[in-house]
């Protein structure tokens, strides 16, 4: 059912001319947890309103204007709100000098106890641009800032859309996915580059490039009807240059090295160094650099201790959850903000949905620090995240290494063993994202020099992990970046099949190779197992030191035992399973998750070739 959602402006106009032409959120809903909600109003010289009143139930708490005359907040109790429209009345000297309508919505059943992300899903991540083009009409926008599509440069925009992700949820579905993480859908008005999404230009808009947000909701719509979530790819710690507020900033505190900025002077980098959020021995100065020093140059730095900008980001994040019925939320360089806000963030955002899930991007190979930012962590600064998910980075990068690596004491298969080794230390291992690559980095066929048996070991070992994986897109058909490592703009490659003319076709098999299919299907087998496996989601984890080029990673719940077994022998060799009798599979039948044929579990296996073997005790 699509959704038609009233203009501001056309609202404005039964009231007259009107100064004010932006209220942000432009709507809100009744029977929230929070009982207040801040309204932004922009418009020029509306400083001049000297009071406001409420027309129906509600009450005004405060009335506050800002640095630049063209602000002012106002802060409702919403309490005693109904669905329904109410107006803002603005005087000058007790005379009404302009009446603004603001609409309140029933909330869905159920929204505030909607189910998050868990360690059943299997995340697809896409960058949007670059999946498929179903609404070619929209390539171009007049009056953005950025024009060209080209489909040979690595930066320019493809042109994929959120109607090419609605044209394929049937493939997401078939392969076995259960949640959709896109990178950002909102406005990037940017000069250059502006289909990565991550330099917003307006938080409350959706990149006409993209669709509308009638086109986000039929995507959220379509997704939650085939059981698949959608998940968001937010970004609290900076907007893009060319943000609307950046040309009249409400105080002279919004941004970080404002004043910098404002007198053109020079431009203050992010040192980057987020070990300065938990170093107990950090400078005053090293901190500062991270959470205040702008990520790039045309990315400003916000400041979220600025309490109006606290509010605003807190309020945008929900105000998301609820018009989309997202699932989750992935926040972009989680350690850069400040972090009493982010704490204070996903508390705001857990208290109102209890069951909701955020994960956050550490980018460190150091546990302590992914561990760190996780609700429920012993931290010694008694820093409480509220965080439920935090990124795997290290145990990623030991994946890539212990397949990657001959096999020795100390290299190869034992960083895999060793780096799971360290989920002693975290308070959630199993609400903690996996992942082969993603967006940012060189793809995982890449990272493993194209050798097509060991990213199916990195693939099937990680996907059986006590973790919440996430598969970047094109994984499944082993996409690569080769020719460029580290390139993000060919990382970012186009899926095959995504546009109309394309020679091959992800979609429908069309001239994949032989490699591509098997893969593809191996991933697609191997998804649809898991989505029924209780074992996979929330079994017991055992697994054995690596032994004899091989390792063995068991899953165990109740009568499923899932057994994962990894051999980097180039030739063939046969293991003892002796040394895996605590398992008590000795006689049972155990099934081929891949190939579907079945084994008796004796005293010996034989590999007859390197790669990934899963076996279950399940018949089906």
């Amino acid at each position: 059912m699509k959704v038609i959602f009233t203009s501001f402006w056309a609202l404005t106009l039964t009231f007259g001319f009107a100064q004010i032409n932006r209220v942000e959120p432009p709507n809100w809903w009744s029977g929230m947890q929070a009982s207040e909600v801040q309204l932004l109003f922009h418009g020029q010289e509306i400083s001049k309103y000297d009071s406001v009143k409420i027309q129906g139930p509600l009450k005004i708490v405060k009335f506050e204007k800002a640095k630049s005359p063209n602000y002012l907040f106002v802060t409702v109790n919403t309490a005693n709100a109904v669905p329904g429209m109410v107006s803002f009345d603005f005087f000058v000297n007790g005379k009404v000098k302009e009446t603004i309508p603001y609409e309140f919505r029933s909330r869905k059943e159920g929204a505030a106890f909607r189910k998050g992300f868990d360690s059943s899903d299997v995340v697809y991540l896409i960058t949007p641009d670059r999946f498929a083009n179903g609404d070619p009409t929209n390539d171009q926008v007049n009056g953005l800032n950025e024009q060209e599509v080209n489909r040979s440069h690595d930066y320019k925009r493809h042109g994929g859309d959120i109607q090419g992700i609605i044209d394929h949820l049937d493939y997401i579905e078939a392969m076995g996915f259960t949640q959709i993480w896109s990178s950002p859908l909102l406005i990037n008005d940017m000069h250059q580059q502006s289909y990565h999404g991550y330099a917003m230009t307006d938080f409350y808009r959706v990149d006409p490039r993209f669709g509308n947000l009638d086109t986000y909701i039929e995507l959220a719509d379509k997704a939650a009807e085939k059981g698949i979530g959608l998940i968001m790819d937010q970004v609290a710690n900076h907007c893009g240059l060319e943000h609307w507020w950046m040309k009249d900033l409400p105080f002279d505190n919004w941004v970080n090295f404002q004043k910098d900025f404002e007198s053109k002077g020079p431009f203050t980098g992010s040192n980057h160094r987020r070990t300065a959020n938990q170093d107990r021995y950090a400078s005053k100065a090293d901190l500062k650099g991270l959470n205040e020093g702008w990520f790039v140059s045309t990315m400003p730095d916000l400041n979220q201790r600025n309490p109006f900008l606290a509010t605003y980001l807190i309020q945008n994040s929900i105000w998301w959850i609820e018009t989309l019925g997202l699932s989750g939320i992935r926040q972009d360089t989680y350690p850069y903000p400040d972090k009493d806000f982010m704490s204070d963030w996903a508390g705001a955002i857990m208290t109102e949905y209890p069951n909701f899930s955020i994960v956050g991007e550490e980018w460190s190979y150091n546990p302590l620090l992914i561990g760190y930012w996780q609700e429920g962590a012993n931290n010694r600064d008694g820093y409480d995240s509220n965080l439920t998910s935090s990124m795997d980075f290290a145990m990623q990068q030991n994946i890539v290494d212990a397949l990657n690596e001959e096999e020795a004491w100390n290299t190869g298969l034992i960083k895999m063993y060793e780096g799971l080794a360290n989920d002693f230390y975290y308070p959630n291992p199993k609400d903690i994202m996996i992942f082969p690559d993603n967006h940012d980095m060189s793809r995982i066929f890449t990272q493993l020099k194209e050798d097509v048996p060991h990213t199916k070991m990195a693939l099937g070992y990680l996907l059986a992990l006590p973790r919440i994986p996430q598969l970047y897109y094109g994984a499944e058909i082993l996409m690569e970046n080769t020719a460029k490592p580290g390139d993000h703009g060919l990382i970012r490659s186009d899926f095959p099949g995504g546009w109309e003319g394309d020679a091959v076709s992800a979609f429908t098999g069309k001239g994949l190779t032989d490699a591509q299919m098997d893969m593809q299907n191996f991933v697609k087998q191997l998804l649809n197992y898991r989505k029924n496996s209780k074992a996979i989601h929330n079994g017991e984890t055992v697994h054995f030191a690596p032994f004899m080029g091989t390792y063995f990673l068991f899953r165990h719940y109740k009568d499923e035992t899932v057994v994962v077994m990894l051999n980097k022998n180039e030739t063939p060799i046969e293991i003892d399973l002796k040394r895996y009798a605590e398992m008590n599979l000795e006689g049972k039948e155990l099934r081929n998750v891949i190939s579907g044929e079945s084994i008796t579990w004796g005293d010996t296996y034989a590999f007859k070739n390197k790669g990934v073997t899963i076996l279950t005790t399940k018949n089906q």
